[in-house]
């Protein structure tokens, strides 16, 4: 049985094996305050640690009209009655900032894919989640807003960065950036913030994104969390620091049992695929 370790603001739950379905769940249009964050963070980092043999995640909201209004200024913990002299609140400020921007960057943490499945609005904060993972799917509803200059901010938790290594129109991204206007899921394609648009709303899209979610989870974990964990190192690396790099991860994990299976079966061409290990051993009950 897998662990239930949704929360006031996260409902998780497994549609299917081996793959964890995580909704933002936070009345009534899922903007966020520092609890919801800070959830939302611990619940991937959790994922990440917990020995249940996860192998994919999808991201999505559990209101069928919105993915996120982004921040709740309201509802966020105020800097007031810390002490006001600049370099010292100027201190306090960039601390929560970056609490704030490793919660939402834990997806990229996961050893596991994570997939992302928006609909509805996606505005602001909502970009910067959805940035931090690993493959996008919009539903062909859904519109989406770099919000933050409209509030007299540039965007600090995760679009500005991961921007210009996700997209391939930097000219477009940077529109989108200084302007906030709104866009399609037809632009967010041509911009490649997605990588694929379906027809139709929330159910559509979680259903598309779970499919592909139990492909990954098929796949010997042990080469899907060694191609997240190189990608990642490619994106930050030049070519030859990420081959030789590579060598030596696959040094190591070329000797796994996987490799075996998965050229036997191939070589055999069987019908039936190869059924991989977890990555961990699950303790037995006493």
């Amino acid at each position: 049985m897998a662990v239930d370790n949704s929360g006031p603001f996260i409902k998780i739950s497994s549609p299917c094996p081996n793959v964890r379905l995580v909704e933002l769940a936070r009345k009534p249009v899922n903007a966020f305050t520092d609890e919801f964050w800070a959830e939302y963070g611990r619940v991937f980092d959790d994922m990440a640690t917990l020995t249940e043999d996860i192998r994919a995640v999808v991201v999505s909201s559990a209101f069928p009209k919105i993915f996120s209004a982004g921040i709740d200024f309201q509802g966020l913990s105020s800097l007031d009655g810390h002490d006001t002299e600049p370099a010292r609140l100027g201190y306090i400020t960039r601390r929560h900032i970056l609490e704030f921007q490793r919660a939402i960057s834990a997806p990229e943490r996961c050893p596991f894919p994570v997939v992302a499945a928006v609909h509805g609005m996606v505005i602001g904060l909502g970009i910067d989640i959805i940035a931090a993972c690993d493959i996008r799917y919009a539903a062909s509803d859904t519109t989406f807003s770099i919000k933050e200059v409209d509030v007299g901010l540039a965007a600090d938790i995760g679009t500005l960065a991961h921007l210009p290594k996700i997209t391939a129109n930097q000219s477009l991204a940077r529109e989108l950036a200084y302007t906030a206007r709104p866009f399609s899921s037809a632009e967010a394609e041509k911009l490649g913030l997605v990588s694929k648009v379906i027809d139709g709303g929330r159910e559509a899209v979680v259903r598309e994104a779970l499919a592909l979610a139990k492909v990954i989870a098929s796949k010997s974990p042990v080469a899907v969390i060694g191609t997240k964990h190189l990608l990642l190192h490619a994106r930050d690396h030049s070519v030859a620091e990420n081959l030789e790099y590579t060598a030596i991860w696959n040094g190591a994990m070329v000797q796994s049992q996987d490799l075996k299976e998965a050229v036997n079966a191939g070589i055999s061409k069987s019908k039936t695929l190869p059924v991989f290990p977890p990555l961990r051993s699950v303790p037995s009950k006493l």
